[in-house]
């Protein structure tokens, strides 16, 4: 009975990781240690909202911000110092776990990039690939 239960687990594990690859994805979990995301890509399907928690493993504050070439652009310049107002830009101070909500309308692909000084030139950066619905 253990057997078939431990079986059951590992199948139902085996499953996530396959839908997450096809882009059934509602829960993304993104770690951030030593300056670097856990995650370098991650695909979703347009139109299904996806929690994506953020947990900062790091002595030092993180950013998690998903955009086009405009918008990374826009907060290279570090006009913004604290993030929280919309759902693709997020603060993750360290030590800390923040959550998000993201629904990608368009299929295509978008960054997550880190702009606090020297992150993003360290290797602080990541793909989300957005998938056609159905």
């Amino acid at each position: 009975m253990i057997r078939l239960g431990l079986l059951l687990v590992l199948a139902l594990g085996v499953a996530g990781v396959v839908a997450g690859r096809m882009g059934d994805v509602s829960r993304v979990e993104i770690a951030m240690r030593y300056s670097h995301f856990s995650t370098a890509e991650v695909t979703v399907r347009a139109g299904v909202p996806v929690t994506v928690v953020l947990r900062n493993d790091d002595p030092i504050d993180h950013e998690w911000i998903v955009g086009d070439a405009a918008s990374h652009d826009r907060h290279r310049t570090g006009t913004e110092p604290v993030h929280g107002a919309r759902p693709t830009e997020v603060s993750v101070p360290a030590g800390t776990t923040v959550v998000t909500t993201v629904t990608f309308r368009d299929p295509g692909e978008q960054l997550f990039i880190c702009h606090l000084p020297g992150h993003e030139a360290y290797g602080m950066v990541g793909r989300v690939v957005v998938v056609p619905s159905g």
